[in-house]
């Protein structure tokens, strides 16, 4: 099974893209409802809320679990990868949705060490508080291109509007509000080359991003990249491919309100979709 965690709903658009590419594959999501959003949350925070959702998806049987969420991907990913996974789970994985993005946007592999020298461009990223400050893009991008202009912009209303199903015309102006804030920051890096829509909430708006922004942009979708890229690793990975069940099958839980969830899910997931409560103690020991 493979297990697929987000701080809350969004990355229902995250697990859509997953399952359209390996239909095959058992799912189990988990949101962590009750304690979202994590954008406003410090980096150790993130990492214990995120650690204990991996490890509970664990303990039902996944194999891999991927952090479909900006935030808990450039805050925690790494500290679960050296930290918990050798000592807690040595043969089971955790991946992350920033890497693949960061490929994507840099034409360059994770781990290879050359990079485009001769690349120029503007890549503007959008992002909850705790995603930008992390600097996460920022760094990872300009590694493997540093002739890239990398601008992360917080947008700290978006999610609890989109979170509170807010009406179209509030969240039209937020995003308005949050590009013309960009626009200013950029001192004369405008208009981008390019746009990450650096959050899984992101796409249920991405309209209002195409109607604020300057015409013409590329604007990067996490969902195929990260689909594409887990079908890729377990092609690579037949040990845990083989190990993972394949009978089509899908758990939803949230450590929120189940009902009001699963009256919600549909507009993440494109299809109704029924959750199940899940209780998590704060924080277990490290």
């Amino acid at each position: 099974m493979i297990g697929v965690f987000d701080s809350g709903v969004g990355g229902l658009t995250i697990l859509r893209a997953l399952r359209a590419k390996l239909p095959e594959h058992d799912f189990c999501y988990l949101g962590d409802n009750a304690r979202a959003p994590y954008g406003s949350r410090d980096a150790d925070d993130i990492y214990r809320c995120t650690r204990d959702g991996v490890d509970w998806l664990f303990g039902q049987g996944a194999q891999i679990v991927i952090l479909a969420c900006n935030t808990a991907s450039a805050n925690a990913l790494r500290r679960l990868q050296k930290e918990y996974l050798p000592k807690a789970y040595p043969n089971r994985r955790v991946l992350g949705i920033l890497v693949p993005t960061v490929e994507a946007i840099s034409g360059i592999a994770w781990h290879d060490k050359h990079s485009k020298n001769g690349d120029e461009g503007h890549v503007l990223v959008f992002g909850t508080p705790a995603m930008v400050s992390s600097g996460a893009y920022t760094a990872e991008i300009r590694k493997r291109s540093p002739n890239v202009h990398v601008i992360e912009h917080p947008c700290p209303t978006l999610v609890p509007l989109i979170e509170r199903g807010a009406h179209h015309e509030e969240i039209t102006a937020a995003v308005r509000a949050c590009v013309d804030a960009a626009e200013r920051a950029a001192q004369g890096h405008w208009p981008p080359s390019a746009v990450l829509l650096g959050c899984t909430h992101y796409p249920l708006i991405v309209d209002d991003f195409i109607a604020a922004l300057p015409k013409g942009l590329v604007i990067y979708d996490q969902g195929t990249i990260a689909a594409d890229a887990l079908a890729k690793y377990l092609d690579h990975h037949k040990d845990i491919d083989e190990k993972c069940k394949k009978d089509g099958v899908l758990r939803a839980l949230t450590t929120g309100d189940a009902t009001e969830l699963t009256t919600r899910a549909s507009t993440f997931y494109g299809m109704p979709l029924v959750f199940d409560a899940l209780y998590l103690p704060k924080y277990q020991d490290s």
